[in-house]
């Protein structure tokens, strides 16, 4: 089988014309490259190479909106080179799902990706994007991608509140914005979303749970934020002391740090609720 350099070579040798793609569709192929060398021949579980895929990750900058490229399309893009919450940790994650699939190619991350981030995992516009976490969570465990272990969890409790951000926020995203005929579909989305009332581990559970997570396990901060389920995301990790640390891109911190304890991280902000928990398959 041809490496995607190769049959570019062979398809320009013999006149054969390619289709324009915008070089922001995928950025970082030598944050790639370095990662399949360093990984490639791994077969660690999925979720602790998850978790070093992640910690790999630390120190890259924190970029937000790397995935609103255009006001009327939606591409399937990747960008390693600048990571925020959502991408930091589905790009370690599908990174993960490719090197153990035995993929080394850029069209092999991007594979993954669209099967993670899109709804039934098939790329269809915009509001096909799993923009919700527990959406994200639930549609992922359809997919036997992720087993959602919140439910599984002592003190774990139902979410009961409307989702409704976006709908109600349209101009703070760009496609909602340029698209406003989208508005009343992303609104039934989310009615869909909260009507499955999703599970939680409050903050003050969160330490009585941690013995029970492992590296490489996704977390999504729940939030009392009107109309959002999580206000941010990223990845346990299980440092050499066997503490639970909160391995994300941080938007304060303006990279990605190993951060700490996850239930100090879940008491830290007052909007915080507690934690979901999905853990690869």
């Amino acid at each position: 089988m041809l490496t995607r350099r190769e049959f570019l070579w062979v398809a320009l040798a013999a006149g054969v014309p390619l289709a324009r793609s915008d070089s922001r569709d995928f950025v970082g192929e030598e944050v790639f490259g370095r990662l399949v060398a360093r990984f490639g021949k791994g077969r660690a579980p999925i979720g602790l190479l998850t978790g070093e895929i992640g910690v790999a990750f630390l120190g890259t900058p924190y970029v937000g909106s790397t995935l609103e490229l255009y006001d009327d399309r939606e591409t399937c893009c990747v960008n390693l080179a600048g990571l925020d919450c959502v991408t930091f940790y589905e790009l370690s994650l599908c990174l993960a799902r490719m090197i153990r699939a035995g993929g080394s190619e850029p069209q092999d991350l991007v594979r993954q990706v669209e099967l993670v981030r899109y709804r039934g995992g098939k790329l269809d516009g915009y509001l096909s994007r799993l923009h919700y976490t527990s959406d994200w969570i639930a549609d992922n465990v359809a997919k036997k991608v992720v087993e959602n272990l919140t439910p599984k969890l002592p003190g774990a409790v139902r979410m009961d509140k409307s989702f409704d951000f976006m709908s109600t926020h349209p101009s703070a995203y760009r496609q909602l914005r340029a698209n406003p005929s989208w508005v009343p579909t992303m609104a039934a989305i989310e009615r869909e979303i909260a009507a499955r009332k999703p599970w939680y581990v409050p903050n003050a559970q969160v330490g009585s749970i941690e013995p029970r997570l492992q590296t490489g396990d996704i977390v999504g901060i729940a939030t009392k934020a009107p109309g959002l389920d999580c206000s941010h995301t990223g990845l346990v990790y299980v440092d050499e002391r066997g503490v639970r640390r909160f391995l994300n891109a941080s938007s304060v911190r303006h990279e990605v740090v190993l951060g700490e304890r996850l239930s100090d991280y879940a008491a830290k902000y007052s909007k915080n609720l507690g934690v979901m928990i999905a853990r690869p398959l």
